[in-house]
């Protein structure tokens, strides 16, 4: 990272500080305006997080790794997540995971060349009577079948 990046990346936590306060209770919503706009939370912006709120690094670091909508990679411009759980494995989830990975070409938990796409399981949606469910970027979609998960794919590109 530049010199002048991480200048602009402090200013930036600065001012988000100035906005949420700086409490160890705003971290969260730190961290969540940094992921909003980077798309991840680099290794200099945890630690520059940590300076600034006056707490250890590992602190941050452990809120960014619970939470599975933070990242310490470079994700897509869009995530898909495809539940994971066994409700969904028990209505056909796997046509819909190797549909996807056709569209797309790349495979669960890879970004393709372009950035574009991110595609990655996760754990419960919470929609187990509706599933195979899927969410791209903050919207859920439900009772998918493997052309409906790749006209939806083809929406967002």
């Amino acid at each position: 990272m530049l010199v002048e990046e991480k200048t602009f990346l402090s200013e930036e936590i600065s001012e988000l500080i100035t906005e949420y306060g700086d409490k160890r209770s705003s971290l969260l919503s730190i961290l969540n305006s940094v992921q909003s706009k980077h798309r991840y939370v680099s290794d200099y912006a945890q630690q520059e997080i940590a300076r600034q709120l006056k707490i250890h690094p590992v602190e941050v670091y452990s809120v960014v790794s619970f939470y599975a909508f933070l990242n310490t990679e470079p994700k897509g411009r869009n995530i898909v997540r495809l539940c994971k759980t066994i409700a969904c494995d028990m209505q056909d989830k796997r046509s819909i995971e190797k549909a996807i990975e056709r569209e797309l070409g790349i495979k669960f938990g890879e970004t393709t060349k372009d950035k574009k796409f991110t595609i990655e399981f996760t754990n419960c949606i919470g929609l187990c009577d509706e599933g195979p469910t899927m969410a791209i970027n903050d919207r859920v979609y439900t009772k998918l079948t493997a052309e409906k998960a790749v006209e939806l794919l083809n929406k967002v590109k």
